[in-house]
């Protein structure tokens, strides 16, 4: 699934995130979308699991922290690389105390260009480290079957984001996600 976003494509949290969609690349068939990360020092993702992606960053310059859930945090320095396989929980930080710079892929790219570039929007928009209510609760109820947040309870992600999908659907809040790939 080829994005409709035009790549290049640069997201951006309050947060201290950038994150730059390069370029679709085929590989053995697959797409895979190449991407390079700016994280500042301490800020990075929180846990999160991709069910369909392995995703892959390889350290440019500063200090990457790594955990993988239920596992000791790990740290990759220059040249290093992190591969995380499709259902790993995983996150990343800046451990260091300059700009970690990162170079990678997300493979297959399925819908990670609009699911982050829509993430990130939610992120900014609540000024927060959570995504705003509404467009938080659209986009882990609609790609649950692609993306997941461990650290969210299960009670929410079943019947609080529902209800709040629902009625984010009776205000007309969803205008923006129009033309939202199908999850997969």
């Amino acid at each position: 699934m080829s994005t409709s976003i035009p790549l290049p494509h640069t997201i951006e949290n309050h947060m201290g995130e950038k994150l730059i969609f390069k370029a679709i690349e085929v590989e053995d068939g697959v797409e895979k979308v190449l991407v390079e990360n700016f994280v500042q020092p301490g800020a990075g993702p929180i846990m999160h699991t991709h069910f369909k992606q392995d995703e892959s960053l390889t350290v440019v310059s500063g200090r990457l922290g790594v955990e993988v859930q239920g596992e000791a945090p790990q740290y990759y320095e220059e040249g290093d690389t992190a591969t995380f396989l499709a259902g790993t929980p995983h996150r990343f930080w800046n451990a260091g105390d300059t700009v970690l710079n990162c170079v990678g892929y997300v493979k297959p790219a399925n819908s990670i260009v609009f699911y982050l570039s829509a993430l990130y929007d939610a992120i900014n928009k609540s000024g927060k480290e959570q995504p705003a209510p509404f467009e938080g609760a659209y986009l882990m109820t609609r790609y649950k079957s692609e993306y997941d947040v461990p650290e969210i309870p299960g009670f929410v992600k079943s019947v609080i984001m529902p209800i709040t999908v629902f009625l984010g659907k009776m205000l007309g809040k969803y205008k923006q996600f129009k033309n939202a790939p199908e999850p997969l």
